[in-house]
């Protein structure tokens, strides 16, 4: 065949498939050849009827992990939740220069294989290799299913369009059918997780109503949201948008330092960045909430000491509350104690940073339905009335 032709075909078979959406899967194995574990789309049931079970995986040849798996002989399929696309984006290699071991970004478990299981994945399959096949630029593994461990609740992260995505769930044809007719008074709404809590409830009050459905994450998850079409709007930072995102300015917020109660700090009306220098910090670890504390320190000239990273808000506030160091923050609570009665002190920090920006955000081309033209005009409203999430 024609080499132009060959080309072609690859480049519209490669963007056909783009649109097939599949699960999202980390792909691990241990034993003689070691622990590792990549990122797969590639998975399938191939029979339920035979001795066992058996499915099929699809690893790149250049994978490190491709060898290992023919060496030891065992593999695990763990089969991601909605609400772990950071796995998937580390065991990708997205975050190469950041994270020198993978597994660090979930808690794992050993299945009877020792293959290593996340604690907490959808589905695991733990497998036995059967046959390997080289196919072009990948293996193509034939297994057998030993064992699984099933989880009672959530939803697949599903891939495409070359974005992350959730199923919905198939209601019956009544249930459709009241769908459809309310189809108007329905809107889903993507908000950061850590402001989300300070000013969603009074935003979802005022859309009085209008059925408003929640989608909560950090900025990755958030603009993944949008550009599958889960969520119409995004109230997010204003932080590596791409230009395919139409976005509205609504608030700007100073970062201001956290103390636990009685810190040497916290008697004093500001602080520099330059005070903190021998301090431990708890980072927020929350993209992009990471990156921009982070670079606060560095371009006020101190490198921070970390002691602790967290994702949760309040887990930072609560190891803030008992003295393990100081946080950067935008978001400020009305209550000045962590969940477990601790008192805290937050103190503006100086200096030239940068503020954060709070957008709120939805595809560029898109046709804005009437709930979420209204839902727009609430949030500047509500912004402009001072009621932020500071």
């Amino acid at each position: 065949m024609d080499t132009k032709i060959e080309q072609t075909i690859r480049l519209k078979f490669l963007e056909g498939m783009s649109h097939a959406a599949c699960t999202v899967n980390i792909v691990t194995t241990d034993g003689p050849a070691g622990r590792t574990g990549v990122t797969v789309s590639a998975m399938a049931s191939v029979s339920a009827d035979s001795a066992w079970p058996t499915m099929l995986v699809c690893v790149h040849h250049l994978s490190p992990a491709a060898a290992k798996i023919v060496e030891n002989g065992v593999l695990c399929v763990n089969v991601l939740r909605d609400d772990q696309s950071y796995i998937s984006d580390t065991f990708a290699g997205r975050f190469k220069e950041e994270v020198s071991d993978k597994f660090e970004c979930a808690e794992w478990s050993p299945m009877p294989s020792g293959a290593p299981r996340i604690v907490d994945p959808l589905v695991a399959f733990d497998c036995r290799l059967l046959t390997s096949e080289k196919v072009g630029t990948h293996y193509i593994f034939l297994c057998e299913v030993r064992d699984l461990h099933v989880s009672r609740s959530g939803s697949p992260l599903i891939y495409a369009n070359r974005a992350y995505g959730a199923s919905m769930r198939i209601d019956g044809a009544r249930s459709l059918a009241a769908a459809r007719a309310n189809a108007g008074s329905r809107l889903s709404v993507a908000c950061f997780h850590t402001f989300g809590p300070f000013i969603m409830p009074r935003l979802i009050q005022r859309m009085e109503g209008i059925d408003i459905r929640l989608v909560e994450g950090d900025q990755r998850r958030l603009s993944e949201s949008l550009r599958a079409g889960e969520s119409e709007l995004a109230l997010l930072y204003d932080i590596d948008l791409t230009d395919d995102f139409k976005k509205i300015a609504l608030d700007h917020l100073s970062p201001h330092v956290l103390l636990p109660d009685g810190h040497r700090l916290a008697s004093q009306p500001e602080i520099e960045a330059t005070d903190l220098a021998e301090e431990p910090m708890v980072l927020l670890d929350a993209p992009p909430s990471a990156d921009y504390f982070v670079g606060v320190m560095r371009a006020a000239g101190v490198e921070p000491l970390i002691a602790y990273r967290s994702m949760s808000f309040e887990m930072v506030r609560g190891l803030v509350g008992h003295g393990l160091g100081y946080a950067l923050l935008v978001t400020k609570p009305a209550a000045d104690m962590t969940y477990d009665g601790m008192k805290l002190v937050a103190r503006p920090l100086v200096g030239q940073q940068a503020p954060s920006s709070i957008v709120i955000a939805h595809r560029k081309e898109e046709v804005l339905s009437g709930p979420a033209r209204r839902f727009i005009e609430c949030c500047v409203e509500v912004f402009r009335n001072g009621s932020s999430a500071a």
